[in-house]
């Protein structure tokens, strides 16, 4: 067995971007369909790593960058949301909610369903629902132990982070392709065709442009730390509460407060292109690791009549994106980039949903709405409103408590 250490494990992620982007660059298919670059190489090591675990050869990495990373993406989120554009984005947040809500209602009534149908605990069915394909492997861990402590299930931990696992997978792979199927259909601001450069807008003030400098750097990242202990600390004292939320939202959220508070203050204006720049790195180290370092054995240990489920929740999520997300959202290209993005965090979570739309805005355009309610309600809301709906389905006659 190689075990990397820290810096081996960020030498690999950085290697697994550049092949990421090496790929998206030379294969056409990968390309055509908007398969986002730390998907594309962080699937090639994983198939590797399952080669040479076949020849009795295993690779384990250091993840413990993979949360700080994590949450620093979040924090950037948080940062650059103002106020004011959240009330600009007000009545589209309400409506792309509605299309959460009908998909985690959907996800769990056929996980039900078919386990129910396949012959299996209808547990088991919840698990591979909204609680792992639009929860993650977060809330995947904390339903698990509930489901083997409270029900009974045997294996209910492992069954949950294959299946989340999974989902991380295919939330990669499908958005891109379903975004390009949407978009033959309306007008995108850079056409099918080879996109031209855009020249940035602010060479017209070149005044109010703002250089990315070591200490504005500083800055930022002390902005980003903040936003990091802070978050942690509220989530510290939430635990255990009525109002407990996952750490990614507490840190969304104070990094929120920071931004508008300083503004409204008149003490500091949030550098957002520095924000961006930052958050993407993460993002993408983040998205590398967790890629890399999926142990694809899980999923072929999975039992054909979970594997069924699973394929028929991508399919599922699909047609949803396609034929829901895409029309409620207004049938043109911020709907498709949506429904990228829906793909992202309804099979995987909120930082594959932000890559997916990523990969089709550089080659079809920009979409600021998109960018916004995304992350807005992958990271607010998501986890709030998926307990609710997971807490309804175990309160159906079928789901008696051990």
């Amino acid at each position: 067995m190689l075990q990397l250490d820290f810096y081996g494990t960020l030498v690999a992620a950085s290697l697994v971007l550049l092949l990421g982007r090496g790929l998206v660059k030379r294969v056409g298919f990968l390309r055509a369909y908007n398969i986002p670059e730390p998907v594309a190489g962080g699937l090639v090591v994983a198939l590797i790593l399952l080669a040479l675990r076949g020849l009795e050869v295993e690779v384990r990495f250091d993840t413990s960058l993979q949360t700080p990373l994590m949450l620093a993406f979040f924090a950037t989120i948080g940062l650059g949301a103002d106020f004011a554009s959240l009330k600009k984005g007000g009545r589209v947040v309400g409506i792309f909610l509605l299309a959460v809500v009908g998909l985690l209602v959907v996800q769990n009534a056929m996980g039900i369903g078919l386990a129910k149908a396949l012959g299996l605990d209808p547990l088991m069915g919840l698990l591979t629902g909204s609680i792992t394909l639009a929860g993650g492997h977060g809330t995947g861990a904390a339903w698990g132990t509930v489901f083997s402590e409270k029900y009974g299930l045997a294996s209910a931990s492992e069954l949950a982070m294959a299946s989340a696992t999974f989902g991380l997978v295919l939330g990669g792979l499908i958005g891109g392709p379903v975004a390009r199927l949407l978009i033959k259909r309306v007008q995108a601001p850079g056409c099918l065709e080879a996109e031209k450069p855009r020249v940035p807008k602010g060479f017209e003030q070149p005044n109010k442009e703002r250089s990315i400098t070591p200490f504005s750097f500083i800055e930022t990242l002390a902005l980003i730390a903040v936003s990091l202990l802070v978050g942690t600390l509220l989530n510290g004292q939430l635990h255990d509460t009525a109002f407990e939320l996952p750490t990614f939202v507490c840190v969304l959220f104070v990094g929120v407060v920071l931004r508008n508070g300083l503004s409204v203050l008149g003490l500091y204006q949030v550098f957002e292109r520095e924000v961006s720049v930052l958050g993407n790195v993460s993002l993408s180290l983040f998205l590398a690791i967790a890629l890399m370092s999926l142990k694809l054995w899980d999923l072929a240990s999975l039992a054909l009549p979970i594997f069924i489920i699973l394929v028929a929740q991508t399919l599922v999520m699909a047609l949803f994106a396609i034929f829901v997300t895409f029309r409620l959202m207004g049938s043109h290209y911020d709907a498709a980039v949506l429904a990228a993005g829906h793909c992202g965090f309804g099979l995987g979570a909120t930082p594959t949903a932000i890559a997916n739309m990523q990969a089709v805005t550089q080659r079809y355009g920009p979409s600021q709405i998109a960018f916004l309610v995304v992350p807005m309600v992958g990271a607010f809301f998501i986890d709030i409103i998926n307990v609710i709906v997971i807490k309804l389905y175990l309160a159906l006659p079928f789901f008696a408590t051990a």
